[in-house]
């Protein structure tokens, strides 16, 4: 009796070890896939604004084909989406078991190499086009998309995008971007690219996108255009020397200008009060006062 308790206790103390064990493994497994999103969340929006393939999926890809960049492929070869050589890279190249022994793979020098040969091979596929006609934050559909289209064999592969995506929360990606910022009379701004809207740029960068128009003073039903000046700050009531005055182009208004040199549009009508404020289209080679 004495020696059944004894065994009884060995073997529970077994089952606790190794459910601890397996908890901490799959705890270190998930540490690791949240260092890698925050490793890595800045190239994927990159990647979706140059290429259109949501940063989600992207991430979730990577996530899933790499370990979180813990596999054979990801540490010795850059690889981070287990894409095989095909029969028209020339690159550099890396074995391993997978649909049969010893497959070739690409071996990229660097990870963003890995990430820029992903895009490419999306996008410059026909057979992955429709993808593109999906809206920017349907991560289901890319998923399912991949699937159907061939880009992994496993049945359960858009399952396990989307429960990756879901699980992480890495859609919140699929509405930002990462945006160049300049600076000019000591003021941030950026440039608007196609499909931009102060809704988007105020997401992307943390802002109120209220705060937005009031610093841009573009009426309110006004779409942005590839281009314009969107200003992240208050425009100054005067322009830095040696801008003291500005000639009127074809076709300019006062908020052009205002625009241009980083200028309130109440502030240029203060200094041109011969402007009535109704007549926002100038006459060409009328002079501004800027300051």
């Amino acid at each position: 009796m004495q020696t059944k308790k004894h065994e009884i206790r060995i073997i529970l103390t077994l089952a606790l070890f190794l459910s601890f064990f397996s908890f901490a493994n799959g705890q270190q497994k998930n540490n690791n896939s949240v260092s890698y999103i925050e490793k890595h969340s800045d190239l994927a929006i990159d990647h979706m604004t140059r290429y259109r393939i949501p940063a989600s999926v992207t991430l979730a890809q990577a996530l899933l084909e790499s370990s979180a960049g813990t596999s054979h492929l990801a540490k010795n070869g850059n690889n981070h989406f287990g894409i095989k050589c095909g029969s028209n890279w020339n690159g550099k190249r890396i074995y391993r078991d997978d649909d049969a022994p010893d497959e070739c793979f690409r071996k990229y020098k660097d990870t963003k190499e890995s990430y820029e040969d992903h895009s490419k091979f999306l996008s410059e596929r026909s057979r992955y086009s429709p993808l593109f006609l999906l809206k920017p934050d349907d991560y289901k559909g890319w998923a399912e998309g991949l699937s159907k289209y061939g880009y992994a064999t496993d049945p359960l592969y858009a399952k396990k995008l989307i429960d990756l995506i879901e699980l992480h929360g890495l859609q919140r990606y699929d509405s930002k971007r990462i945006f160049d910022l300049y600076k000019a009379f000591n003021l941030s701004y950026i440039v608007a690219s196609d499909g931009d809207t102060f809704r988007s740029i105020a997401s992307g960068l943390d802002l109120k996108e209220k705060n937005l128009k009031k610093y841009n003073e573009y009426p309110d039903n006004y779409r942005l255009r590839a281009g314009d000046i969107v200003y992240l700050q208050k425009k100054k009531t005067k322009a830095d020397k040696p801008h003291y005055e500005h000639t009127v182009q074809a076709g300019e208004s006062l908020h052009d200008i205002s625009q241009k040199y980083g200028i309130r549009v109440l502030s240029l009508y203060g200094m041109n009060k011969k402007i009535g404020q109704d007549n926002l289209t100038l006459t060409e080679g009328d002079i501004i006062r800027l300051r």
